[in-house]
């Protein structure tokens, strides 16, 4: 089977380009010590990573009358700024990738804030990226395919023309939300039984694959 032509590639962030959830965790931990609450074991909060900072430490801080969302909130950007960067790295063969496809058109859209994004992005590499947008844009939340409709006007690139690469139900969905196709990745945090129940248009294991797959 021949390549796939494109001219425009919109990666999610965690568990698609970047590797994340160890300093998530510990940053969610941090806060819960700091708000008198119970840690949590890592693999449970992994498991509360991908619909945004909100979801993510409501489902942390649970069912608390002692503490609020925005309080919350606070103490969590507080550690995160600092601890974004402690062992977040790109997903081996991520940098080749992104080299290979130099030529290409690329763009980031996450549920993650843009703060936390752009911080990432500037320790890791952000000038692989014409545009990125971030959950708190007031684009939408994926599976909203609003950040991904307003990537492609801003970049001036069709639905036809544009990839989504994922790794989670909200990236396949979304991407099919606004008319475009979608590569699911099969190394990130996503559950990998309901991300093929979304019926991406590929899957894959290895970043580098991507190269082997659009031209």
């Amino acid at each position: 089977m021949g390549k796939t032509s494109v001219e425009l590639l919109i990666f999610d962030l965690d568990g698609t380009l970047i590797e994340s959830k160890w300093d998530i965790a510990a940053s969610v931990n941090l806060t819960l010590a700091e708000l008198g609450l119970p840690e949590r074991p890592l693999e449970e909060i992994f498991g509360f990573v991908g619909d945004g900072v909100k979801q993510l430490l409501r489902l942390s801080v649970g069912a608390s009358e002692l503490v609020t969302y925005d309080e919350a909130l606070r103490v969590f950007r507080a550690h995160y700024r600092a601890h974004c960067l402690d062992r977040t790295t790109f997903y081996p063969g991520i940098t080749e990738m992104l080299t290979h496809f130099a030529a290409k058109r690329k763009a980031v859209a996450t549920n993650k804030a843009i703060e936390y994004t752009n911080l990432i992005l500037q320790g890791l590499g952000a000038d692989h990226f014409e545009s990125v947008v971030g959950g708190d844009h007031g684009f939408g939340l994926k599976p909203e395919p609003g950040m991904l409709l307003h990537i492609m006007k801003e970049l001036k690139v069709s639905p036809e023309h544009t990839v989504l690469v994922g790794d989670s139900t909200n990236d396949i969905n979304g991407g099919h939300n606004a008319g475009i196709r979608v590569c699911a990745v099969g190394y990130g945090m996503g559950d990998r039984t309901k991300m093929a129940a979304c019926h991406p248009d590929w899957f894959i294991e290895r970043p580098e694959e991507l190269m082997e797959i659009f031209i």
